[in-house]
């Protein structure tokens, strides 16, 4: 019985004491129990875990069913290696364009209500690109396929953010896990139908399954508001003096080099999205199916490195992981853009997948460790910049020198930001827990 006191007496100073969160470090069992006596249902919470992660693999089997049938939609068109360089700068141009305004929306309405509607926008959009016949129309539906791909990509990782809040366990990597297993499904699935469907049946098979998802995913999430956690809703005697340490930790320098080297390997994953299959087919005389299969593996190596990636940095710490990264994707990277055969390139596919997987997602928490909400709105719009530009420069390069070449620009990027998270490796001890 005396145990079941002190117990008891534990408990109700961690529920009464508004001061848990400055106890020493010995006492950090104790603090756990606030976040549970607080937030929402741990079921609750689980389910609208299940259904971003299902958002976040939608968005990947969507995108990566686009990038395999590029080349087709390229022969249709009949454009060149500049024309279609413009046409895909449509993406980029729709996206940052709705970035902009999304956070906006999802202040209004919610960022649960704004995910479902982005995605059954994109679900929508695909169809658009193989109706077209000429690098013009396919620029102007690129928009719209663009600004839906953008929209959802900020609305889904800001319900998510709301999520790991509330969680109170570092989960962003195993959403950006399913984006890249959807890529690698979406990816598979277009190689084996590459040779058998035209782009505009293919296309339309993803719409319906890109909408259905939306359907049964939406419901849950509109069953469920987000999450609120108590501890992120300052006191009103508080506000004034929040609002001014937020002020203090805008953006600076240090959030603007995590987001440079957020953009130096976003720029290499989306470029081998657009590109990758082409270069197979187009420079190495590889058939469709193999063609799909570099983004495949590509998208499969990025999985599983981000599936690892939590425990990768917990052993080697951000530092190191970026700097390996790095290094890891620049090798895998010019082997892919100069190996002389098909599947040599699609190792080197893999083993840049490996590199990429866990740079962007490293980036931007430390980011925001730095600048705070605003660090990693900063560094999120600069690193998915590159991921979008990335294409059409790859695309002008292409025109002024060739493909190939054109890829190991690439490779040089991942290698800026091996040597820009080295410089600056003691910046990624802030202090913060």
């Amino acid at each position: 019985m005396p145990t079941l006191n002190k117990t008891r007496r534990v408990l109700t100073r961690d529920q009464s004491s508004p001061a848990t969160d400055r106890h020493p470090r010995s006492h950090r069992p104790r603090r756990r129990l606030l976040p549970l006596l607080q937030l929402p249902d741990l079921p609750e919470l689980t389910r609208l875990r299940i259904a971003l992660t299902a958002f976040f693999a939608m968005d990947g089997f969507l995108f990566a069913g686009w990038v395999v049938r590029i080349p087709a939609i390229k022969a249709q068109t009949g454009a060149g290696a500049g024309a279609l360089g413009l046409a895909l700068l449509g993406v980029s141009a729709g996206a940052v364009a709705f970035m902009l305004i999304t956070g906006r929306l999802c202040r209004r309405f919610g960022s649960h209500a704004v995910t479902t509607a982005s995605a059954a926008a994109l679900a929508l959009s695909i169809v658009l690109p193989p109706l077209t016949h000429s690098a013009t129309a396919l620029g102007l539906v690129l928009l719209v396929f663009g600004a839906a791909y953008g929209s959802l990509n900020v609305a889904m990782n800001s319900a998510a953010v709301d999520l790991i809040a509330a969680l109170r366990r570092p989960v962003m990597p195993s959403f950006h896990a399913a984006f890249s297993l959807g890529g690698m499904l979406g990816a598979g699935l277009g190689g084996l139908l590459a040779g058998h469907l035209s782009p505009l049946v293919h296309l339309s098979l993803l719409a319906a399954i890109g909408l259905l998802a939306t359907a049964v995913a939406g419901r849950s999430l509109h069953r469920h508001p987000a999450p609120v956690v108590p501890e992120r809703m300052p006191a009103a005697a508080d506000r004034a003096g929040a609002t001014r340490a937020d002020r203090g930790r805008r953006p600076g320098r240090l959030v603007l080099v995590f987001g440079l080297i957020a953009l130096c390997t976003a720029y290499g994953e989306g470029a081998m999205a657009d590109w990758g299959a082409l270069h197979l087919s187009q420079d190495l005389a590889a058939g469709p199916g193999t063609a799909a299969a570099g983004y495949a593996v590509f998208a499969l190596a990025m999985t599983v490195g981000r599936l690892s990636g939590t425990a990768m940095v917990q052993r080697f710490g951000a530092a190191r992981s970026l700097i390996a990264g790095g290094t890891t994707a620049t090798a895998g990277l010019l082997l892919g853009a100069l190996a002389p055969t098909a599947w040599s390139a699609c190792l080197g596919f893999a083993v840049a997948g490996l590199g990429l997987a866990n740079i962007f997602p490293i980036a931007i928490a430390r980011a925001g460790e730095a600048g705070g909400a605003d660090g990693v709105a900063v560094a999120s719009t600069v690193g998915y910049g590159g991921m979008l530009l990335g294409p059409p420069a790859i695309g002008f390069l292409a025109e002024a020198f060739t493909l190939p070449v054109a890829l190991t620009t690439l490779a040089l990027l991942a290698a800026v930001a091996a040597a820009i998270a080295y410089a600056t490796r003691g910046a990624h001890h802030t202090g913060r827990p």
